[in-house]
């Protein structure tokens, strides 16, 4: 080895050995004559002295040293004197009288500064990604998903799960994004696909009797870009036979208490709420509920059937509602910020948003006057309203009013610091529709994805009324982020079969995508369920950060470019003719 310790390693135990670092230049400083310079590693940094007094050809060589060059130094492990020992550094009681330094390679001016004090610009960050990984944070974050995903192997292993690999050359079967596609070689005009996930592969390995399956897999989703998405991301992806959902969940739990555990030392309690998908949106108005706060929805409907407010009493006779949120204190927000509000619903299609201000006297707006004082008193109660608070409303079809009004509350909660810190909430959600209705389609679609067996007792409705079929899906939720989803599947061709049709796929378009799976079903599948948990969303909140690309080692921009290496980028002319692909079929800009 050309160390004999790195450079976080010694402390006052180590005075008067000798020692040999290797690291990268840090800083460097000449103090009279003395040069210190400052090593570091992964492990931490050490203080090297360059004395012209007691090794003139060590310190000649500390001359001509630069921050980010590479050295190897030789000395023996001194105290510092007292008024030096640095207390913000590990190794800070300590420090290396050099007596022989080495240039093991030099450096041109960083790109960027590796200082966690001075963070560059994104897109400089990810094209020098091999200088931004070498900030201490990137080397913690890179530490926590390490030990994070050797938790989760050996839990898993522990319980009698098999990693499995799955392939990465696939079918092309695209449900909701589209398919990252790979022309063949060997066989002109067709391809392959990159796998969205190992969803019918893990399916495939409960019919082969493999019993208890994961892996941390990656998946190709070629979609549009966004904060918490990655063209390639990594999921820890389990499947388990002769299982119901309580078993699942069980596993699932312990997954997650693990990798907190070895990513962040943080002890999570088990077992986690579980909350239906109806109770959520009632509640919190989306699917994926931040349970850290309150504000919860107040449902007036029924308040304003008969309401003298049209808006109200309109929206309520064609089937919609009319819902709010008590704002604790809001009644201090000016008029242009209450505007604000109005605007943010209007995003997501809520035309317009009522509101009330709670004084001593009532309740204060333009629009009370068209409620009797028993209808403002009823409100008043129903909201549990107190002076200075605000009252918000939203009138409209129950999708629009749970969308605007839950965005609306997590807004809120962050404009107005309502979150708390260092709090992990985690609840299920069950229950889901097995379908959602696409108005633009004008047909049924999976809410999550057609392999997810119905309720027993919603089956009689899978044709004559599919909106009202539940299926056996949950979804595990964070502080508001969906972490990830599963369910228990379809076993049985008849039943598979019968989701395709409500779907729009007949019986020949389910043997072209999906033929080989059905196939395998009629061998005899036992019944079987999983999960799939989004690793980089996971590590992301374990590791208390915003942005999922810092926990990816090399990710991809907000426009899914891989700038450490200019990709996607342009072949030579002769892949095009090996791929059977003509050039000039690309439209170029």
């Amino acid at each position: 080895m050309l160390r004999t310790h790195t450079c976080g390693d010694l402390r006052p135990k180590d005075i008067g050995q000798e020692v040999t670092l290797c690291g990268w230049v840090q800083s460097v400083r000449d103090h009279g004559g003395v040069i210190f310079i400052n090593l570091r590693d992964r492990y931490g940094e050490s203080q090297v002295v360059c004395d012209p007094q007691k090794d003139p050809e060590s310190h000649k060589v500390a001359e001509k040293v630069r921050k980010e060059w590479v050295l190897q130094a030789h000395g023996v492990v001194d105290a510092r004197p007292a008024e030096s020992i640095n207390p913000n550094m590990a190794t800070g009681e300590v420090e290396v009288t050099c007596d022989r330094l080495v240039i093991l390679s030099t450096a041109k001016t960083p790109a960027l500064e590796i200082d966690d004090s001075k963070v560059a610009n994104e897109d400089v960050r990810m094209k020098y990604r091999y200088l931004d990984l070498r900030r201490p944070s990137m080397q913690r974050n890179l530490a926590i998903r390490h030990n994070a995903a050797q938790a989760v192997r050996e839990y898993l292993s522990s319980l009698g799960f098999l990693e499995v690999q799955t392939p990465l050359l696939v079918r092309s079967t695209p449900e909701g994004a589209r398919d990252f596609v790979v022309p063949s070689r060997l066989f002109p005009g067709k391809f392959y696909a990159l796998p969205q996930s190992p969803q019918l592969y893990k399916q495939l390995l409960m019919v082969s009797g493999v019993d208890r399956y994961f892996q941390l897999a990656p998946c190709f989703r070629d979609e549009d870009q966004r904060a918490d998405r990655q063209p390639v991301h990594t999921q820890i992806d389990l499947e388990m036979s002769f299982v119901d959902e309580s078993d699942v969940f069980c596993v699932v739990e312990g997954v997650v208490k693990a990798a907190f555990k070895a990513g962040a030392d943080i002890d999570v309690s088990l077992p986690f709420p579980r909350m239906t998908y109806q109770e959520a949106i009632d509640r919190f108005g989306l699917d994926k509920p931040d349970t850290r706060f309150g504000m919860e929805l107040i449902d007036y409907t029924d308040l304003s059937a008969n309401c003298g407010f049209s808006v109200f009493a309109r929206a309520v006779e064609n089937g919609g509602q009319v819902k709010g949120l008590n704002i604790k204190g809001g009644s201090s927000l000016p008029r242009r910020e209450i505007d604000e509000l109005g605007e943010f619903v209007k995003v997501y299609r809520a035309k317009g948003l009522a509101w009330m201000r709670v004084t001593d006297s009532g309740l204060e707006s333009s629009i009370t006057k068209f409620f009797t004082d028993g209808e403002l008193e009823a409100i008043r109660q129903r909201s549990k309203a107190e002076p200075g608070d605000l009252l918000v409303f939203v009138a409209d079809s129950p999708r629009i009013v749970a969308a605007s009004l839950g965005w609306l509350r997590n807004h809120l909660a962050r404009k107005l610091d309502l979150i708390p810190s260092g709090v992990f909430n985690l609840v299920w959600i069950t229950d889901f529709p097995l379908f959602d209705w696409n108005e633009e389609t004008r047909q049924w679609e999976p809410m999550h994805h057609m392999f997810t067996m119905p309720k027993e007792e919603d089956m009689p409705f899978l044709h004559s009324d599919p909106g009202r079929v539940r299926g056996r899906l949950y979804d595990l939720v964070l502080n508001g982020v969906e972490l990830g989803s599963g369910s228990i599947r379809i076993n049985r061709c008849d039943i598979q079969q019968e989701v395709m049709k409500v779907v729009g796929m007949d019986a020949a378009d389910a043997e072209r995508r999906f033929g080989f799976l059905l196939r395998a079903f009629e061998y005899g599948a036992p019944p079987h369920g999983g999960f799939a948990i989004g690793f980089d969303r996971l590590l992301t909140q374990i590791a208390g950060i915003e942005n999922m690309r810092d926990m990816i080692p090399f990710p991809y921009n907000s426009a899914g470019v891989s700038l450490v290496d200019d990709s996607p980028s342009e072949i030579d002319s002769s892949q095009w003719r090996e791929l059977h692909i003509r050039p000039d079929s690309v439209q170029r800009k």
